[in-house]
Formats: C-alpha cells, sequence, structure tokens
C-alpha cells in the first residue's frame, strides 16, 4: 500500500486492485463565496483569501480526472421556497443580505441561482457527482453516504472553503462514518487566517482525530504512483 507524506503520519492510500476507491470532494467552490459582489463579501469577508486556493484545487481536480478517480462537489444551498432553512440559520447574522434575499448574483444561497454555481475554473463535469446540501456538512440531509458507498469510496480527499466550517463539519461527518480523511492545507481556505490555523491543528491532533494533513503536490505524487 502507498502511502502519502502527511501530518501527524503517513496517510494511506487503497492500493490500485484492493476493491476501495480513494475519492476528491470540493466543498463549496461557489461564486457567492469566492467572487467580488457575492455574498462573502457582502458580509465584509476578503474574497482574496478564498480565490487564492482555486489553482491548487483545479491542479488537484486535473489529476483526479487523468487518473480517472472520483470527484464529489458540494453546494451548500436551498430550496426557492426556503422550506429547507431554519428559520434560526435564516436570521443569523447581522448583514444586508440575508438567506434568500436578492443579492448581486441572484438569490442568496438558493439552488438554481447564479451565486450558486461553482466557480467556471472547477465546474463539474459529467460524471461527476454535485451534492447540494442544505446544512454545513456534507452528510446532512443528503444522499452522500449512499453514493459514497455505491462508488466503493472509502478514503476521501477534503478541499475547499472555509476550512473551519463546511469543510471542517463534511470531514467530522465523514470520520464518524468510518472514511479516512485527508485534508489539502493549500486546498482550503478561510476568510480568516488563524480560524484556518486552528482547524488545522485540531484535526491532527491526538494522533489524527479527525483525519491528516498534507499538501497538493505530496498527494498529487503518491496518486500518480498509485494510480497512474
Amino acid at each position: 500500500m502507498n502511502t502519502v507524506q502527511a501530518s501527524p503520519y503517513p496517510y494511506p492510500l487503497p492500493a490500485k486492485d484492493s476493491g476501495n476507491r480513494v475519492a476528491l470532494v470540493i466543498i463549496d467552490m461557489q461564486r457567492d463565496f469566492i467572487e467580488p459582489g457575492g455574498f462573502g463579501a457582502a458580509l465584509g469577508n476578503k474574497v482574496e483569501y478564498l480565490q487564492k486556493i482555486v489553482p491548487t484545487v483545479a491542479g488537484l481536480l486535473k489529476t483526479f480526472r487523468e487518473l480517472r478517480l472520483p470527484v464529489i462537489h458540494t453546494r451548500e444551498g436551498h430550496r426557492p421556497d426556503l422550506s429547507d432553512c431554519p428559520p434560526a440559520k435564516k436570521r443569523r447574522g447581522n448583514s444586508t443580505f440575508r438567506i434568500g434575499d436578492r443579492g448581486p448574483m441572484g438569490r442568496i444561497l438558493v439552488l438554481g441561482e447564479p451565486g450558486n454555481d461553482i466557480v467556471p475554473e472547477l465546474r463539474p463535469e459529467d460524471g461527476e457527482l454535485v451534492i447540494d446540501k442544505p446544512g454545513k456538512g456534507a452528510f446532512y440531509a443528503t444522499d452522500l453516504q449512499e453514493r459514497l458507498k455505491g462508488l466503493g469510496i472509502t478514503h476521501l480527499i477534503f478541499t475547499g472553503v472555509t476550512t473551519e466550517v463546511c469543510v471542517q463539519t463534511s470531514m467530522r461527518e465523514a470520520n464518524d462514518r468510518g472514511y479516512e480523511c485527508l485534508l489539502i492545507e493549500d486546498g482550503t481556505e478561510s476568510y480568516f487566517p488563524d480560524f484556518k490555523q486552528a482547524t488545522i491543528r485540531m484535526i491532527q491532533s491526538q494522533g489524527g482525530i479527525v483525519g491528516w494533513i498534507t499538501t497538493a503536490d505530496r498527494l498529487t505524487d503518491s496518486l500518480r504512483q498509485t494510480y497512474g
């Protein structure tokens, strides 16, 4: 079994003929979070922090596609009638824009609106799984667990935004379900750099209580050695 150089110790990749599979998970790389003029910017956040990981995630996406390995994209969003949006979530925060309001890219966090689209550089291709999630975690109120089981996936590589919220929540949900989870440090980002660093410390603490941490280059090298 090949491994990826990682912290707190090497991350095991499933053998090519083992029946187990590794998949790339790209969390919420949506226009409303990443592009200027979107929901994230309207909240006063510096979207430049999130924009800087797009090339790194795009490089990993290219590698997974070349090696014919599964890719999962997630989008946080709600039905147009907001029936899947708890009132507490809608009213939380002190912002000009709230979920369902019309913003610069259409209605905020509503499925089918322009701002809910994944950024063009990471747009899903036919055959790639897209999970629309109403919560922070990718497993809550979705069929992700069933889809992963159907594909024989046991190992998940996490990228996307934001590190301390939707990425960490999804990773913890996956860890509780028995998946071997690896976070790409330069493939995830937060509007608050100190929040990202605190999350990275938490994930790999106590011998990897939630999972492993590595870089995109280290993962790519090991993927090509194992599946190339």
